[in-house]
C-alpha cells in the first residue's frame, strides 16, 4: 500500500467514523440510538425514536459517508485495488467509529454509498432490490440482507473489477454478522417490521414466506 493510499483509507475511515444516527439525535435532542428501540445506531431506529424527518436526514449522511470519500479517492485516479480499500475503510469506520467508542450501526446505508461512488449503476441497483423487497416484506433487515447477497453481483454486472467484487463480498460477510440478531428474530418471526414495533406487529417472517 503506497502513501497516497494510506492517506485516503485514513481519511475514508475517519470521515466514516462520523455516525449521522447519534449526531443528529444529538442536535434534535432525541434520545440517543444506542440506548433506545433496537440500539442500532441507523436510520431505520432512528425512524422508531424520532420518526420520519430525522431518519431522512440519519439516511443521506450515512450514505455521503461512503460516497464522499470513496468518489474523491476515484478522481483522483487511484486503482481499483486502491478504491476497494478506500471503500472498506469508510464501511468499517462506520461499524466501528473512533469518535463513539468503536459502537457504530450495520453499514448497510454507506455500503450503498460506496458502491454508487464505485459505480452507480450497481448502487442503483442495490437501492431497489432493498426498495423492492421492503415494499413486499416490510422488513428492513430483510431487505438489507437480501441486497447485501446481490451486491458483489451487481459490481461484477456492472464494473468487471475482481478487486470491486472482492470487497463487496467481504462487505457482505460483515453485514450478514452484524445482523445475525437480525435473521434469528426473523427465523423465529419476532423481527418488527418497518414503521411497526413488536407490540403493534404480531406477524410472523414465515406468513410473508
Amino acid at each position: 500500500m503506497n502513501t497516497s493510499t494510506l492517506l485516503w483509507v485514513i481519511v475514508a475511515y475517519l470521515f466514516g467514523s462520523l455516525s449521522s444516527a447519534i449526531i443528529i439525535c444529538q442536535l434534535l435532542r432525541l434520545p440517543d440510538p444506542r440506548t433506545q428501540g433496537s440500539k442500532n445506531p441507523g436510520a431505520t431506529n432512528v425512524l422508531r425514536i424520532g420518526g420520519k424527518g430525522p431518519a431522512i436526514a440519519t439516511l443521506l449522511g450515512d450514505i455521503l459517508k461512503g460516497v464522499i470519500p470513496v468518489l474523491i479517492a476515484k478522481a483522483c485516479g487511484l486503482s481499483p485495488l486502491s478504491l476497494s480499500a478506500v471503500t472498506l475503510a469508510a464501511f468499517l469506520g462506520h461499524l466501528f467509529p473512533l469518535y463513539f467508542h468503536f459502537q457504530g450501526g450495520k453499514g448497510v446505508a454507506t455500503a450503498f454509498g460506496c458502491a454508487l461512488a464505485l459505480a452507480w449503476p450497481a448502487g442503483l441497483s442495490l437501492a431497489a432490490t432493498w426498495l423492492i423487497t421492503a415494499m413486499i416484506f416490510r422488513y428492513s433487515s430483510l431487505a438489507s440482507l437480501i441486497a447485501t447477497l446481490l451486491g458483489p453481483v451487481y459490481l461484477w454486472f456492472f464494473t468487471q473489477s475482481l478487486a470491486y467484487t472482492a470487497v463487496f463480498a467481504l462487505i457482505g460477510l460483515l453485514l450478514i454478522y452484524r445482523h445475525r440478531g437480525n435473521i434469528q428474530k426473523l427465523l423465529s418471526g419476532n423481527e418488527s417490521k418497518i414503521g411497526k414495533s413488536k407490540l403493534t406487529d404480531p406477524n410472523s417472517i414465515s406468513d410473508k414466506l
